[in-house]
């Protein structure tokens, strides 16, 4: 049993040095590598914390988010990533905007949060690039009765004949 312990240890340890590369060379996956590129060189955020207020409850709400292609490349969006079902996006995935044009993603939130809410969206680009939105606001209960009728003014509505 000692020698079966010897040998795969001594097996496990001679695979370890062999993974590992000498020093100044690359291997062809870290060559096929491009370096992520600084998304505010690429392209411009109108909003990034878009603050909703006050809304009832319940009641859906939706904003743009304008973003201008800064770049001399094309851009596209690839993917919205939103943190629950309480958030919808819309979007035109993989269609590709021009240098110098203007483009949104509108982000809807259902409403049924209660109280304050905070919220984040990852927009992801080509070229490996992201960024994250946020939004919030408070949602407020309206009272399911309405108010009982104020008998006291039809009383003065009728006393004016």
């Amino acid at each position: 049993m000692k020698k079966i312990t010897l040998v795969l240890t001594s097996l496990f340890v001679a695979a370890l040095v062999n993974a590992q590369a000498p020093a100044g060379t690359t291997s062809a996956a870290s060559t096929q590598i491009t370096p992520k590129a600084d998304i505010t060189k690429v392209l411009e955020f109108k909003e990034e914390n878009h603050d909703f207020g006050k809304i009832p409850h319940g009641k859906p709400v939706e904003f743009d988010v304008a973003i201008k292609n800064i770049s001399s490349e094309p851009i596209k969006v690839e993917n919205v990533k939103v943190g629950c079902g309480c958030t919808t996006p819309k979007y035109e995935q993989g269609k590709t905007y021009a240098p110098g044009e203007t483009f949104k993603v509108t982000l809807g939130f259902s409403g049924y949060a209660e109280g304050a809410f905070e919220k984040s969206v990852d927009i992801f680009f080509n070229n490996g690039m992201s960024k994250q939105i946020k939004f919030h606001g408070t949602t407020y209960k309206t009272a399911e009765t309405p108010a009982p009728a104020n008998t006291g003014v039809q009383k003065l509505k009728n006393s004016g004949k």
